[in-house]
């Protein structure tokens, strides 16, 4: 699973969802909007007026979202119990 979050410095929901993501064991990419016009162009292009932005698993959201935070590692872990059965 590929997980971006684009966010800023200093903003605490970024923070947050960083922290809840490293917490679920979930590797992530950090893009800084402040630093890549590309990328805050894209954002904005979708509407959204805040960070952080997150793309994950075909969908993306704004803000820090505990929820779809924790529905990602669900999805993480489902995925891996599959993969340990295949093997096994």
């Amino acid at each position: 699973m590929s997980i971006l979050v684009y966010s800023k410095p200093n903003c605490v929901q970024c923070t947050a969802t960083m922290r809840t993501l490293r917490k679920h064991g979930l590797e992530f990419t950090e893009i800084d909007l402040t630093q890549d016009p590309a990328a805050l162009d894209t954002v904005k292009a979708l509407g959204y007026q805040q960070a952080p932005v997150v793309f994950a698993d075909g969908d993306h959201w704004a803000g820090f979202r505990p929820d779809l935070l924790k529905g990602l590692a669900a999805k993480q872990m489902a995925a891996q119990a599959e993969q340990v059965s295949v093997t096994a």
